[in-house]
């Protein structure tokens, strides 16, 4: 049986594919720029966020700091590709949520690769220091589990 990649299917698909990569490009251009900008200083900004550079070797907020490389790189691809999977097979009422879910994860999954942690610089104080992936994970994750929920089952399972 094959897939037909035409109309409707084809314009998700796209969509899909450019979140994910749109949000890899942004975090990861992001991440040089304080990993450049941030080596030396902290920048303090009006409001409850500053700019503070950290190399997060853990899973999330800090945690996991011991968790071999290897196995947090094999989860996370795993979820993104799974994540991916059943977007591009039709199982989320929002392909853009989806895409930016798999844009953090990827994103992050890449800056992992590079040398065992990941560059964090967004600082509350009262939070553990986080990136735009992170960012991108968590509101991607609500938008889909909140659209998920409110589409008909009819919506939610749409074509292919």
């Amino acid at each position: 049986m094959t897939t037909d990649l035409s109309g409707p299917s084809r314009r998700k698909h796209t969509i899909l594919m450019a979140t994910a990569a749109a949000v890899i490009a942004i975090d990861l251009a992001t991440k040089i720029a304080a990993s450049a900008a941030l080596a030396d200083r902290d920048i303090d900004l009006p409001g409850p966020l500053d700019l503070r550079l950290s190399y997060n070797p853990g899973v999330a907020f800090g945690m996991g700091t011991s968790t071999p490389t290897w196995l947090v790189l094999t989860l996370t691809g795993a979820v993104a590709v799974g994540i991916a999977v059943a977007a591009w097979r039709g199982m989320f009422a929002s392909y853009i949520a989806a895409g930016v879910v798999i844009g953090g994860a990827l994103a992050n999954v890449i800056d992992r690769s590079q040398a065992g942690t990941v560059v964090d610089m967004l600082y509350t104080g009262w939070w553990p220091t986080f990136n735009l992936a992170d960012v991108a994970i968590v509101c991607g994750g609500i938008v889909l589990a909140v659209t998920s929920w409110r589409a008909a089952p009819h919506e939610s399972a749409a074509e292919p």
